[in-house]
Formats: structure tokens, C-alpha cells, sequence
């Protein structure tokens, strides 16, 4: 009896190992992911912490990508490089005390380069300070509902306490890539970053399947002694969008390799079905006090459906909910979700929707021409 159950473990353990990954990847931990749906498509030990580098970076180009879009940070904002910056160890450009660069100088260097110098100049132009900075990328975690990352410094050097997750890192890249102007840094392979005393810096992406894999356009690599070899990758093709994460290689090219193991899989087995572009009409909304006593209603994201490559497409129903909106009101502000579901009422997919264009608070006058047009109206 004792030899049969031994017997049962033994080939159960080799069988449970291939079902878990059958691409028979060397990372630690991986995730494949859609962008647009965030549904898992593969996935080993992903929700296991370890370090992550310099891919602690797309949290922190997270928060600089915020700012850009709120306004409180513009593209041709002067950047004074501090001690504090300069004094950085590990990859950098060599940033001066003193120097003065523009914010969108200093992300080509931090999105090609994984320069620690340049994102601690962001860190500091964006929250005051470094500590300031971390703080505010603890709670974006928190926020993303990412239970398995912590960060204790913005650039990804090896520090107690500063972990993340393969999922957890697919999840901050799926939210950096709503920021679209982030694939222009991401993208490129090499450029020139003039310094200011008139010599030039080479910068080249540490992410060298941006140059040798049709599709990828970013985004983050990573590498310590203690973390390994780190990518999260993402590439499109045919309108679906992938996000790729391993964690823990031993070498660039296992990382390399992983990656396309990984995009081949997602390119060769789904599909995706554009049931709504971004930016299309899907209803109306009344604003309270505003200016205007409705809003056209559109989508922020496209609307999809993620498909295995034989599946047929289905027959859609949508319902979409709204909350309460009151002026004033800014296109991108989020006022619902439009809910897509099949024929067989499964939920395909669900998409924030904003207000078509902004709408000002009414004042005193807009108050009375309305009243009066209502009056004349009932009469």
C-alpha cells in the first residue's frame, strides 16, 4: 500500500509542474495578461513577492504620467537636479547638481535608460521630496487593490521591505498604459539627450525586444543581484494588447526568451473583438447646476472581447450606470460603467465612461435664462 501511494505522488508531481507551466519558462514567477480586460492568460507563482528593480519604476513613471495628465505637471517643466538625485547609485545618466533638464528629458532617460538619477529629480519635481514620493506610491498600491507590493524607495535598488508580484506588476503597468503618451518614451530604441554644457548622452532602451520583436513598444526591465533578471513587457498586434511579467531569471537571455514565449502564446491563441472604439457615444447624462443640463456619455477605453482564436463572435447587450453628476464636470472624470455582456448574459467586459466634453458650473444668469425658458416652455 505504501509503495502504491508513493508510486501516485510521483507521477502526480510531474504532471501538476507541467500544468502549471506548460511554456516551461525559467522565471520564478510570470503573468500574461490582456491589457484591456486584465483577464489572466497565463500565469506561474504570480502572486509570489519578490523584488522587482528597476520595474519599480512603472509605479513611479505611474505618478509623474498622473500629474501630466491632471496638469499640475507640463512636459516643458525646468527640473532642477538636486544632491539628492545626483548622488544616486546603480543605472544613471550622471545627472549634476545644479543642472537644469525638462521633465520630458528626464522620463526618455528613466523610461530607455532606468536612470535611478532621473527618476529621483521627477520624484522630487512632482512630491517635494523622495520620501513624499514613496508615501504616494504605497497608497496608489493600496488604491490599485495590490495586496502583495511595498515600496520603500522610487528607483527599484535592493532595500528591505520592497516587493512586489508578478500580478501586482501587470496590474501597474495595465494603469500606466491608460496614459498613452508613456508607449512615445517606452518605444523608442536609442536617442540622444543633449546635457547642458553642450555634450550629448547615448540613451538606449534597456529593453532590447523594443528593437527585435514586431509589436512590443515597452516598458520596463529591471536587474539586481537579488531580484534576478525582471521585464515587464507589453506589445500589440491586430488590436489586442498584451502585458507580459517575469520575475527572477538568471540571465537576459532567459528574461528575452520568457517574454516571447510568453507574447507568442497570447498572439497565437486569442483573439480580440473591437465591439466599441474609444470615444464612442453610449448615452446621455443630466448635470446638475452646470452650464448645460446634459452631457453626451462615451467610452474611455475601447470596448472588447477577449476571444480564443476559433471562437465566433457573440451578439452584445449593454446597460450602463451612472452616478450622480454635478458641475463642474471635466472630460476624463469617470461617471459610470457601461456593463457588455453575450447572448447567454455572461459578463464580457466593463468600461469606465466619462462626459464627451467639459461643462462649467452655472452661474447667476445661466440660472435665470433657464428658468425663464422653462416657464415660457410650460406656458
Amino acid at each position: 500500500m505504501k509503495k502504491i501511494l508513493f508510486l501516485m505522488v510521483v507521477l502526480l508531481i510531474p504532471f501538476s509542474y507541467a500544468k502549471a507551466d506548460t511554456l516551461n519558462l525559467k522565471a520564478k514567477s510570470a503573468i500574461l495578461i490582456d491589457q484591456n480586460t486584465g483577464e489572466i492568460l497565463y500565469k506561474v507563482n504570480e502572486n509570489e513577492r519578490r523584488p522587482m528593480a528597476s520595474m519599480t519604476k512603472i509605479m513611479s513613471l505611474l505618478l509623474v504620467m498622473e500629474k501630466i495628465d491632471d496638469g499640475s505637471l507640463k512636459y516643458d517643466d525646468e527640473v532642477i537636479i538636486s544632491d539628492v538625485a545626483s548622488s544616486m547609485g546603480g543605472s544613471q545618466i550622471f545627472l549634476q547638481t545644479g543642472d537644469k533638464y525638462s521633465v520630458n528629458e528626464l522620463l526618455k532617460a528613466v523610461a530607455m535608460s532606468s536612470a535611478n538619477d532621473a527618476i529621483t529629480a521627477l520624484a522630487e519635481k512632482t512630491y517635494g521630496s523622495k520620501e513624499a514620493f514613496i508615501e504616494a506610491m504605497n497608497n496608489k498600491a493600496k488604491a490599485l487593490g495590490l495586496k502583495n507590493t511595498h515600496f520603500a524607495n522610487v528607483h527599484g535598488l535592493d532595500e528591505e521591505n520592497h516587493y512586489s508580484s508578478a500580478y501586482d506588476m501587470a496590474m501597474m503597468a495595465k494603469e500606466l498604459l491608460k496614459h498613452e503618451d508613456i508607449i512615445k518614451y517606452t518605444s523608442v530604441y536609442e536617442e540622444y539627450l543633449k546635457r547642458p554644457d553642450g555634450s550629448q548622452i547615448w540613451l538606449v532602451n534597456t529593453n532590447k525586444l523594443v528593437r527585435f520583436y514586431d509589436g512590443v513598444d515597452g516598458l520596463k526591465t529591471g536587474f539586481t543581484s537579488t531580484a534576478g533578471y525582471c521585464l515587464t513587457s507589453t506589445a500589440k498586434k491586430n488590436n489586442l494588447r498584451l502585458i507580459g511579467v517575469v520575475m527572477g531569471e538568471e540571465t537576459i537571455e532567459d528574461r528575452s526568451q520568457d517574454t516571447v514565449k510568453l507574447l507568442n502564446y497570447g498572439f497565437n491563441t486569442y483573439k480580440v473583438n473591437l465591439i466599441k472604439e474609444k470615444n464612442a457615444t453610449v448615452g446621455r447624462i443630466k448635470i446638475e447646476g452646470g452650464k448645460k443640463d446634459y452631457a453626451d456619455v462615451i467610452l474611455k477605453e475601447d470596448a472588447t472581447q477577449l476571444l480564443k482564436t476559433t471562437d465566433k463572435v457573440a451578439n452584445y447587450r449593454f446597460e450602463m450606470k451612472t452616478v450622480k453628476v454635478k458641475a463642474p464636470i471635466k472630460r476624463g472624470d469617470t461617471v459610470g460603467k457601461i456593463k457588455i455582456f453575450d447572448e447567454k448574459n455572461k459578463l464580457i467586459n466593463e468600461v469606465e465612461v466619462t462626459v464627451k466634453e467639459d461643462i462649467a458650473k452655472a452661474n447667476i444668469w445661466d440660472c435665470f435664462v433657464k428658468n425663464l425658458k422653462t416657464a415660457l416652455s410650460f406656458n
